[in-house]
């Protein structure tokens, strides 16, 4: 029983190094649950871990390859060994497994460096750091090895959103225009050429909200929207005008991160924010973040502004706490310019509006897109001028 404590102890640390958010009481509750004496079979044992440590559904593909590698499944072992190996593919006769470069850093973090090929190689090592390139384009966030989110991170700071541009009700003098008939009359006091003078409606750039979920789920694809926002709250010097951009995240709480992000160092910004914040990969209360906001907030920010809404919409609660959070969702609808949703379970072929979360949601936004990867990033960040 020692040896097996240790072995779940392990276990969870590698769930925790490939990104699963497995803490102590899980692991004490899975102790408790293997003690019991009641398990069967493999299955069973396999079933018992999942319950005790698994606590969404997106995370049991990551937990089923992690069961097989580590309790001693040799197929699948070795197909994640040869995952990290460089070899020639062959048309095979089966799919592979789908490749999770963390779970296989965590599995083996001991990996040695390659050997700097020789000269006549360079061209062929040229070719195959483009691919990684175009392949770290489509890695998922969630499924991104350190080595890989840190590149992720210097292509998100080379990104410049161009926030779309609105007409405000104050005029400023133009060379066309309608005529300005305070101008026109001042300067016919002065005695100057009786010229009309013009003037047009003056531009702002629109004003932005970002309402980050920040539940385990949630943590990398909005750390993602919160390096965009810290750009933006940051703006390199001579750029011109500074958006108004505002800045909160929630879980189980709200809370506004707007001072935090504002410092030169989008690292230690969000460290910053991580300490600051107390339920940071916690739960989710979706319906009573939003109430938050509309009491506390909506009314203080500018008018106008588009709401970047980041989340799964994946809200846990029962049919009060569904009918609150469409009345919140509606009024947030109809107090912003547009109110974007981004989700990253898009990311999967066969999404289906069924949690009902979901399905308050969706006939409530301007337009619902993807924010799992850079490239669908990239895709939102280009639509962004002209929304």
């Amino acid at each position: 029983m020692d040896r097996l404590a240790d072995n779940l102890v392990h276990f969870g640390r590698v769930l925790r190094s490939a990104g699963l958010p497995v803490g102590t009481d899980r692991l004490l509750l899975a102790a408790q649950a293997l003690g019991a004496g009641t398990l069967g079979s493999h299955e069973d044992f396999r079933a018992a871990l999942a319950a005790c440590l698994v606590d969404r559904p997106e995370h049991r593909p990551l937990f089923d390859q992690a069961f097989h590698a580590f309790w001693r499944d040799p197929d699948l072992l070795g197909r994640i060994m040869r995952l990290l190996l460089p070899q020639v593919r062959a048309r095979a006769a089966t799919p592979p497994p789908p490749e999770n470069r963390r779970l296989a850093e965590a599995l083996f973090p001991a990996a040695e460096p390659r050997a700097r090929p020789p000269d006549g190689q360079l061209e062929l090592e040229a070719r195959l750091a483009a691919s990684d390139r175009e392949l770290l384009q489509k890695r998922d966030f969630d499924t991104m090895t350190p080595a890989e989110w840190d590149a992720a991170r210097r292509a998100l700071a080379e990104l410049q959103p161009r926030l779309a541009r609105q007409l405000t009700r104050r005029h400023a003098a133009a060379p066309q225009g309608r005529i300005d008939w305070r101008a026109s009359l001042r300067a016919e006091a002065r005695g100057e050429p009786a010229r009309p003078a013009r003037e047009q409606r003056r531009q702002r750039t629109t004003p932005l909200v970002l309402l980050a979920d920040i539940s385990g789920s949630m943590g990398r694809y909005s750390r993602v929207l919160l390096h965009l926002a810290h750009g933006l709250l940051n703006p390199p010097a001579g750029s011109g005008e500074r958006p108004a951009v505002e800045v909160f995240v929630f879980g189980t709480r709200l809370t506004r991160i707007t001072r935090l992000l504002r410092g030169r160092d989008p690292d230690a910004a969000l460290a910053a924010v991580s300490a600051a914040v107390p339920d940071w990969s916690g739960g989710t209360r979706l319906g009573e973040c939003l109430r938050a906001f509309n009491r506390d907030w909506l009314r203080r920010l500018p008018g106008g502004a588009t709401v970047w809404l980041v989340t799964d919409g994946l809200d846990r609660g029962d049919d009060p706490a569904r009918a609150r959070l469409a009345a919140e969702a509606e009024r947030l609808r109809l107090s912003c310019r547009e109110l974007v949703w981004l989700n990253p379970l898009l990311r999967y072929a066969g999404f289906e509006p069924r949690a009902a979360g979901v399905r308050v949601l969706l006939p409530r936004v301007s337009r619902h897109l993807p924010v799992h990867d850079l490239d669908s990033v990239e895709r939102f960040i280009a639509s962004l001028s002209g929304a």
